[in-house]
């Protein structure tokens, strides 16, 4: 039966492989008024904006500095768009007069991104402060296949489930600045099963919910949150431990933590950051932890598909394994016109070495490699 749930996860995560977004009308409408918008209220002649899937990218070089922030504002508030980006543009593009909406190739890439903004008010689309590649307890939707090097779970072959969001409830700038801020929750459930199980046992699920807020300013975001997360062991996991000298730990915990990211150009990002922890079961478990890592978005798509190379690493280390390194790795594809609810399809290749991130076995050291498929913004 849990073959078939697992099957039924993937074919979720695949099903818009048979979809695709027919954009085109909607963003040659939306280039037409944004470029309207941008000649009534600024007297900017801006024929070679950008504008696919939602996304606006306005030509830096175009713009002076004092335009920048109000065509950013301006452009966020188009019912329809997704987001404003000011970019510089590599020298090739093909612009539709009629239109006037432009199209970068698919060879092609905008090389740098000075000015972001996202549309405010109530219920948002998009999110602030990027989800982290790597981070093996992110919230998001994803299936994976992973192969254990150590035998910790009685099984080598593990199936590891998440379902979860990152929802922004309420977004608004800063004045009349293009800093922006907006806060809202997320949660997520993280589950691992034993494929080497005769009925493919649920091991443990992670239940995790927080309230959060984030900030953006240009190039630079900050993430902070307040969050709980208790951890269950499946019954068939616990009946096989039955005689055995296994002991169930109870884990529960309160946190607080808070990340900060810079992206440079180039699709390179960096970011750190640390949490605290309060109210925890058990007891002495000890409270403090660190968390950076370094990720690589690529400008540059594949000329043969509509995909583009993503990698990240992420690297935590924990008080209460004495400030070892717990280091994740995922490299793949991200899928441009693979899309639901504006999450793009990742398909990724994963490393894992340090203590596990699954529940009471906090202190049990693990290796595997893996395969998954992802949905992130």
């Amino acid at each position: 039966m849990i073959y078939l749930r697992y099957i039924a996860v993937l074919g979720f995560l695949g099903l818009p492989v048979a979809i695709t977004y027919a954009a085109t009308d909607d963003d040659t409408y939306l280039a037409g008024y944004a470029a309207g918008v941008l000649k009534q209220s600024l007297n900017l002649d801006m024929r070679s904006l950008v504008v696919l899937n939602g996304v606006v990218t306005l030509p830096g070089n175009s713009l002076n500095t004092g335009d920048r922030a109000k065509a950013v504002q301006l452009l966020s508030q188009i019912p329809g768009v997704t987001s404003v980006k000011i970019a510089e543009a590599t020298d090739r593009q093909f612009v539709n007069e009629s239109s006037k909406s432009a199209r970068v190739p698919a060879d092609e890439t905008v090389s740098t991104h000075e000015l972001i903004a996202l549309p405010t008010g109530l219920l948002p689309t998009g999110h602030l402060f990027k989800p982290l590649l790597a981070d093996p307890r992110w919230a998001h939707f994803s299936a994976a296949y992973r192969n254990y090097q150590s035998n910790n779970y009685d099984g080598r072959d593990i199936a590891s489930v998440s379902f979860g969001e990152t929802i922004p409830f309420y977004r608004s700038n800063f004045g009349k600045s293009s800093v922006q801020w907006e806060a809202g929750i997320q949660a997520g459930v993280f589950s691992d099963f034993n494929l080497d199980a005769p009925s493919s046992d649920l091991i443990n699920t992670d239940f995790v919910v927080s309230a959060y807020s984030s900030l953006r300013a240009g190039r630079f975001s900050s993430f902070g949150r307040v969050y709980h997360q208790s951890s269950h062991l499946g019954d068939e996991f616990l009946l096989s431990k039955i005689g055995t000298k296994f002991q169930r730990v109870n884990l529960s915990y309160e946190g607080v933590d808070l990340k900060l990211s810079y992206e440079f150009p180039y699709g390179i990002r960096l970011y750190g950051g640390g949490e605290g922890l309060f109210d925890r079961e058990p007891s002495a478990l000890k409270i403090w932890s660190a968390q950076y890592g370094i990720e690589f978005r690529s400008p540059w798509r594949l000329k043969w598909a509509s995909m583009r190379p993503i990698l990240g690493a992420d690297i935590k280390n924990h008080e209460e394994n004495h400030w070892n390194y717990d280091v994740s790795a995922k490299a793949g594809v991200e899928f441009e016109n693979l899309q639901v609810l504006g999450r793009k399809l990742q398909i990724l290749a994963e490393y894992y070495n340090g203590f596990s991130p699954s529940g009471q076995f906090y202190k049990d050291k693990v290796e595997y490699i893996g395969l998954g498929a992802h949905y992130l913004f």
